[in-house]
């Protein structure tokens, strides 16, 4: 098959559309998620103290990716 000039630009635009609708996520403050607000559930207690649980509904979390970045440290035995 030959295509012309214009049919690959319209392939690769396509194509680049597709994939980045495809990979498309939502950036927030913990990492990247598919919901943009996370569901999180908000409290007092009996003390008046006001609390906030969040769920882990994080695909990649900023935290996860500097831990995976960061060099290890290698264990030493202190063998006699």
């Amino acid at each position: 098959m030959c295509f012309t000039k214009n049919m690959k630009q319209i392939i690769f635009f396509t194509t680049l559309l597709t994939t980045t609708l495809f990979f498309s996520g939502c950036v927030n403050k913990h990492g990247v998620s598919l919901k943009y607000y996370s569901d999180c559930k908000e409290y007092y207690d009996l003390q008046g103290y006001y609390h906030k649980e969040c769920g882990e509904d994080d695909i990649v979390t900023y935290k996860g990716v500097k831990e995976a970045l960061t060099p290890k440290k290698e264990q030493t035995s202190n063998v006699w």
